[in-house]
């Protein structure tokens, strides 16, 4: 074994160690799930963590309010994240199986910026919708999804898209707006 391989095994070492401390303070945590780190979390306990989920270094999962009582955020099985922000006050469901690439932002919520005279990010809320990521979609780079959108089953996001819209099931959609490409078979 070189040093290499010596160091690679004591971060997977210390990312199970962080995982398996870090489970209690969550809504649930499914078995074979694991935090790489760095990460950030505010309110954990509103967020559902299933089985075999990946969450990658330097993601950032966040509910900054506690109004729902049950997850505001669900990782289901085997979901994949990677330098991926989440942020949820209602819902942001991501399905089993649904990979998403670096760099990615989902939310459920916008700010208003009616006002001048205030920060944009003291205004109220403008809008909350549901997120909801189905099962086997995957999201390239750098992909934004905003408000009220559904992708649906294995559908494919392009790098760097911003999705306002919902995306149909097996269907490829890229740009800013995102729009459909191509229906896969």
């Amino acid at each position: 074994m070189n040093t290499l391989e010596f160091l690679m095994g004591l971060q997977r070492a210390r990312d199970a160690a962080f995982s398996m401390l870090a489970a209690r303070g969550f809504h649930s945590f499914g078995r074979g799930s694991r935090i790489l780190l760095p990460f950030r979390t505010g309110n954990p306990d509103l967020i559902s963590i299933g089985s075999g989920v990946i969450v990658g270094a330097g993601s950032w999962l966040m509910s900054p309010a506690r109004e729902h009582p049950g997850p505001v955020i669900e990782l289901h099985d085997r979901a994949r994240i990677n330098q991926t922000s989440i942020t949820a006050v209602q819902s942001v469901v991501i399905e089993e199986g649904v990979d998403i690439a670096r760099g990615c932002y989902i939310t459920d919520h916008s700010h208003s910026f009616e006002r001048g005279d205030i920060p944009i990010r003291d205004q109220p809320l403008a809008r909350v919708a549901p997120v909801r990521i189905c099962r086997g979609a995957w999201l390239g780079q750098n992909v934004v999804v905003l408000p009220g959108v559904t992708i649906g089953e294995n559908a494919v996001v392009g790098a760097n898209s911003v999705v306002r819209d919902d995306v149909p099931a097996r269907a490829v959609v890229a740009g800013a707006p995102a729009r459909v490409i191509r229906q896969l078979a």
